[in-house]
């Protein structure tokens, strides 16, 4: 599945080699692997990121995948630097990520330079950290005149660099050959080439693998930006987020709210509040129905924005409570009515007077500041719009 979600084409028959060196961490002297037939070969792999100058442009690049191998797991050296010991751990059985990054920097129009290998990588944002030290270090030592070695270095994860563990001591002979102990690995394009007298439900198919795969990260983000009209930069934290996306699919179903006014919501006060309290998505006590009934009340106008944003925090602290209880303890109903809403600005109007002056006199901007000052006395229990059109009505 591997090979199909990077677009490799599938050797159908592939084959098993002994690939010989001597190690503390693989006892038998050689390691099984697919140096001649590899499983999948000739793949690419595309990625997007933000660019340009406001960093909003979703630029996409692609890298070459030149084959995918099944290949025996060594052993996990164990240093221990109090006893000036190492120990092997043979058990390989946990399922863990372990990354080895090959890094060489050049000069554009210069030949390739020579290359470091790094080990001890075991997570996607370390093969980030530890490729970036690697290139930096690598060109500070060119620049500073010196030589890179062909050598294998080892990623430090609490200090974020890369240190020597042993040089390669020039080109090795890895005395490649058949393994004789390993059939062919054969799998099939479909039902229909599967030989006869073997049972299709127990060879590998690769069309019903295809179907099987879930969908890709890159497909996510496009379907999000067109279906729901959301910008690209919202769509990579949807995607990124693990859970997220799951939350906005059910928030956009239960609200009748365009999904890219919902995205400012998700993005800024349930993703804050999340990782204020370090906590995952799954992990929100506010779920997307409770959310979604929060939204509904605003976009009928039952309440304002800033109202909105007071009840969610006490929706966070109060989970157990419903929406339209909240609003009624706390007295966040919006206020339409005209005549209430214009007693209230006349006070605020006659205790600045000095503002007043200012906006008749042309300045337009700082009707924002009386706004605020109404909308503190109302509890943020007006309509902005209603009440920008009253005031300016009253100051004119």
């Amino acid at each position: 599945m591997t090979g199909l979600a990077l677009n490799c084409k599938i050797n159908t028959k592939s084959l098993f080699d002994r690939k010989h060196y001597f190690y503390a961490d693989l006892p038998a002297g050689y390691q099984i692997t697919q140096q001649r037939v590899p499983i999948a070969v000739n793949g690419s792999l595309s990625y997007s990121y933000l660019g340009g100058r406001k960093r909003s442009e979703m630029i996409t690049r692609s890298v070459r995948v030149r084959q995918i191998q099944l290949e025996q797991d060594s052993g996990k050296s164990l240093h221990d630097d109090q006893r000036n010991r190492t120990l092997i751990d043979l058990n390989r059985a946990e399922g863990q990520l372990r990354v080895d990054a090959n890094v060489s920097v050049h000069r554009p129009g210069e030949p390739l330079g020579i290359r470091t290998e790094v080990k001890n990588i075991n997570s996607a944002r370390f093969v980030a950290r530890a490729i970036d030290y690697e290139i930096q270090r690598q060109i500070k030592v060119l620049l500073g005149g010196g030589t890179v070695l062909n050598e294998t270095r080892a990623f430090d994860s609490k200090t974020g660099t890369t240190v020597p563990m042993r040089d390669k001591e020039g080109l090795q002979d890895y005395r490649f050959m058949p393994e004789p102990n390993l059939p062919p690995l054969f799998v099939y394009k479909d039902v229909a080439s599967v030989p006869d007298g073997f049972d299709p439900a127990h060879v590998v198919l690769i069309d019903r693998l295809k179907a099987q795969l879930p969908e890709l990260p890159g497909v996510k983000r496009l379907r999000l930006i067109e279906e729901y009209g959301i910008l690209p930069e919202h769509s990579f934290t949807l995607v990124n987020e693990d859970g997220l996306i799951e939350f906005f699919d059910r928030l956009v179903q239960k609200t009748k709210m365009e999904p890219r006014k919902l995205i400012g919501w998700v993005i800024k006060e349930l993703m804050g509040n999340l990782n204020q309290q370090n906590l995952k998505v799954t992990q929100s006590p506010v779920s997307p129905e409770a959310l979604a009934q929060l939204l509904n009340l605003l976009d009928s106008d039952s309440i304002s924005s800033s109202a909105a944003k007071v009840v969610f925090q006490e929706m966070w602290k109060n989970p157990e409570k419903r929406v339209d209880q909240l609003v009624k303890e706390l007295d966040l109903g919006l206020i339409s009515d005209r005549e209430e809403l214009k007693k209230i600005c006349q006070k605020v109007i006659e205790a600045h007077p000095d503002l007043v002056a200012v906006i008749r006199g042309g300045n337009k901007k700082v009707l924002n500041k009386m706004m605020g000052a109404v909308q503190k006395e109302l509890k943020g229990r007006a309509d902005p719009v209603q009440l920008r059109n009253l005031l300016e009505e009253m100051t004119s």
